[in-house]
């Protein structure tokens, strides 16, 4: 079974600055506390290739799986991450990508979009019920409010 979820938030910075975010590893280290105990880069440096492994809060579904960058865009905003090890790949699923867009608004707004995609094995489907953006809603607002705080582009006028 094949599944997409997404959300968006509009963010008050141009899309580049929120770019600088989204489309680097310092996502993570804005995201941490709120969400994850630790992150660890295994290998890469934020590149095509990276691999990461996130260690989850108590309470969590998971205590820590791997992911790694698959796609970078520069051009189009675009980043996306797939679960590599552990996670939603040991609950049958094949495919668990994690989608970042930034999308240009106006010079000094913009979109930020994230995109759940999955597949899972028919024996496991029960499973799906796990996936949910909650988190990544999450990730959108504290990325948004992190934004917002460090505005360059309101600082320079």
């Amino acid at each position: 079974m094949h599944g997409v979820l997404s959300s968006e938030v509009t963010v008050n910075v141009p899309a580049r600055e929120a770019w600088d975010l989204y489309g680097t590893l310092k996502l993570m280290d804005v995201v941490i506390p709120e969400f994850f105990s630790k992150i660890d880069v295994l290998e890469g440096d934020g590149e095509i290739g990276t691999v990461l492994k996130l260690f989850f809060n108590p309470g969590a579904l998971f205590h820590a799986f791997e992911e790694t960058i698959v796609t970078i865009d520069e051009k189009k905003m675009i980043k996306e991450t797939d679960a590599s090890k552990g996670g939603y790949l040991d609950m049958g699923f094949n495919l668990y990508r994690i989608r970042y867009d930034v999308i240009p608004k106006s010079r000094h707004s913009c979109i930020t979009r994230v995109t759940l995609e999955y597949d899972v094995e028919e024996d496991w489907i029960a499973n799906t019920s796990y996936v949910s953006l909650v988190p990544f809603i999450g990730f959108l607002r504290v990325g948004s409010n992190y934004l917002t705080a460090n505005n360059k582009s309101k600082a320079s006028h």
